[in-house]
C-alpha cells in the first residue's frame, strides 16, 4: 500500500516566502515529508506575481533546496496555491429539468449542472477558478447533500463560484512552467489551509479559517457542513512590518525582527517601561524603541484586518454565536503574541491557532508544524484527494463491470462517486469527502481555458 502512494508536491508562492514540500501518505494516512525547500520571495506582492523572472528564480531556489534535502526526489508537477486581492466569490443558483424523470439521478446530470455554472457571466478579464456546490434540491426537497440515486423532474443547487484575474492566473502558470514544472491544479489558498488545520468537528460546529500571510489574509467560512464564504483581504504581515518601519523610523529587516521577537497584538499587555535598543546607522547614535509603541502599531493594523473578518462574517450572517468552532488562526502572521485575545475581543468568537501537524506523520521536521506551512501542506492533501478519487472511480468502474448483470441501483447513502471532478458532496459528511467535494475542480474545464495552461 505504502509503495503505491504517489509523491505529491505543494508549491506555495507567497509574498514573503516560496515553499515547496514533497509528501507521501503512509499506511496510517499521515503525510511523510520527503523533501522541503524554501526561498525568499521577491517577485510577489499582495499574493500576486508581478515580476515573473524574480519569481522563477525564487521557485528554482526553493526546488534546489528541496532536492538538497532529498537528492532522490524527482519533481515534475505541483499543486499551486492562488490568492491576491483580485480573488472574488459569488453565489449562484442552477437548475436542470431532467429528460428521463423516471430514472434515478446520475453523476453525468450533476456534472452538467456544474458545467453550466462555468457559463455564469463574470466581468471581462476575470476567469472562474472553481465552482463549489453547496446544497442540492430535487423538486421540492431542499438541503440534499447528495442527489445521486434520487428521482425527480428537476434537480438544482446553490453554488459558490470563485473567480480571479486572468492575467494574475497566467503569471502564476508562466512562472511555474518556466521553472520546468507543470501546474497540476490551482487551489484557492484559504481552502488549502483549511484542509491542513481543520478537523471533522470543526466542519460540523462551523468555523472561520483566517490565514494571515505576508501579503494577504485569506478567509474561508464553513457552516452546517458546507463552504459558505471565501474572501481574500489585501493586508498581511508585510503591512504590519511596513507600518513599524515607517512609524518608528527603522530598517525593514529591523522592523520584521522586532515584530517577531518583541511584538504584541495587544498594547495593554506590553510593558510601558520596556525599551528595545536598535544600533544606529553608519555612526549614528543607537535608537531606543518603546515596546508599548511597537505594540500600538501592531494592534492598529491587526485590528483593521480583524474588522474585515468581522465584516465578511456579518455579510453571510454568521457573526454572532453561529460559529461554535470559532475562528482558527493560521499562517505566519498568526504567531504574534496575544493575537488570540485580540481576535476574541474584536469578533466576539472563540479563537485558537491552527497547526498543520495533525496530518503529519511522526518524526517530521519541527519547522513544518508551524502555521506558516499550512497552505503548502494543504496543497499536498488536495493532491491526495484527487488521487484517491481517481483510484475510487477506477475501482468502482471495475466493480460495476463485474456485477453489471445482477447489480441493482444502490440507495443514495451508499453510492460511490465515480466522478473525477469530485464535485459530489457525500452523504456522510466526512472531512476527507467534504474536502474532495469543495476542492477537486473541474480539471478538464480548466484545460479548455486557453490561457490557463492546465
Amino acid at each position: 500500500m505504502h509503495n503505491e502512494q504517489p509523491i505529491i508536491v505543494g508549491l506555495d508562492i507567497g509574498t514573503t516566502k516560496i515553499a515547496a514540500i514533497a509528501g507521501r501518505k503512509n499506511e496510517f494516512g499521515k503525510l511523510e515529508i520527503l523533501g522541503f525547500g524554501r526561498a525568499n520571495s521577491n517577485g510577489v506582492q499582495r499574493g500576486m506575481v508581478l515580476n515573473i523572472d524574480q519569481t522563477i528564480k525564487a521557485i528554482q531556489t526553493a526546488l534546489e533546496n528541496c532536492y538538497a534535502s532529498n537528492p532522490n526526489l524527482e519533481i515534475n508537477e505541483v499543486y499551486v496555491g492562488i490568492a491576491g486581492h483580485h480573488i472574488k466569490s459569488l453565489q449562484t443558483r442552477g437548475d436542470i429539468v431532467r429528460k428521463t424523470t423516471d430514472d434515478e439521478i446520475k453523476q453525468s446530470e450533476i456534472d452538467q449542472l456544474i458545467a453550466d455554472q462555468y457559463k455564469t457571466y463574470i466581468p471581462a478579464g476575470d476567469q472562474i477558478i472553481d465552482v463549489i456546490p453547496q446544497e442540492f434540491t430535487v423538486d421540492n426537497f431542499p438541503n440534499i447533500s447528495d442527489p445521486i440515486g434520487y428521482s425527480g423532474v428537476k434537480v438544482g443547487a446553490n453554488f459558490h463560484i470563485i473567480t480571479g484575474d486572468k492575467n494574475a492566473i497566467r503569471n502564476i502558470n508562466r512562472s511555474v512552467e518556466k521553472s520546468g514544472l507543470r501546474v497540476r491544479d490551482l487551489v484557492l489558498q484559504p481552502l488549502a489551509s483549511a484542509a491542513a488545520v481543520m478537523c471533522e468537528q470543526d466542519l460540523e460546529a462551523g468555523v472561520a479559517i483566517v490565514d494571515i500571510g505576508g501579503g494577504t489574509t485569506d478567509l474561508a467560512v464553513f457552516y452546517d457542513g458546507i463552504l459558505k464564504h471565501t474572501a481574500v483581504i489585501p493586508f498581511g504581515g508585510e503591512n504590519i512590518t511596513n507600518d513599524i518601519k515607517t512609524g518608528l523610523g527603522v530598517l525593514k529587516t529591523q522592523a520584521d525582527q522586532m515584530k517577531i521577537q518583541f511584538g504584541s497584538a495587544l498594547a495593554d499587555e506590553a510593558k510601558s517601561n520596556a525599551y528595545i535598543t536598535i544600533p544606529g546607522l553608519r555612526g549614528m547614535p543607537a535608537k531606543e524603541i518603546s515596546v508599548k509603541n511597537l505594540a500600538n502599531i501592531i494592534q492598529a493594523r491587526m485590528s483593521e484586518i480583524l474588522d474585515f473578518v468581522s465584516f465578511h462574517l456579518k455579510q453571510v450572517g454568521l457573526d454572532s454565536r453561529m460559529l461554535n468552532g470559532g475562528i482558527v488562526l493560521t499562517g505566519g502572521g498568526s504567531q504574534l503574541k496575544h493575537l488570540i485575545q485580540l481576535t476574541e475581543y474584536i469578533t466576539g468568537l472563540n479563537a485558537r491557532i491552527g497547526y498543520p501537524n495533525e496530518n503529519l506523520a511522526a518524526g517530521h521536521i519541527d519547522e513544518l508544524a508551524k502555521p506558516m506551512y499550512s497552505t503548502c501542506i494543504g496543497l499536498i492533501l488536495k493532491g491526495y484527494n484527487v488521487f484517491e478519487n481517481t483510484e475510487n472511480r477506477l475501482h468502482g468502474s471495475k466493480q460495476m463491470e463485474k456485477h453489471a448483470s445482477d447489480r441493482l441501483p444502490q440507495p443514495a447513502e451508499t453510492v460511490e462517486s465515480d466522478d473525477f471532478s469530485g464535485i459530489r458532496v457525500p452523504k456522510r459528511k466526512s472531512l476527507k469527502g467534504f474536502m474532495d467535494s469543495i476542492k477537486d475542480g473541474l480539471i478538464d474545464l480548466f484545460k479548455e481555458e486557453g490561457d490557463a495552461h492546465l
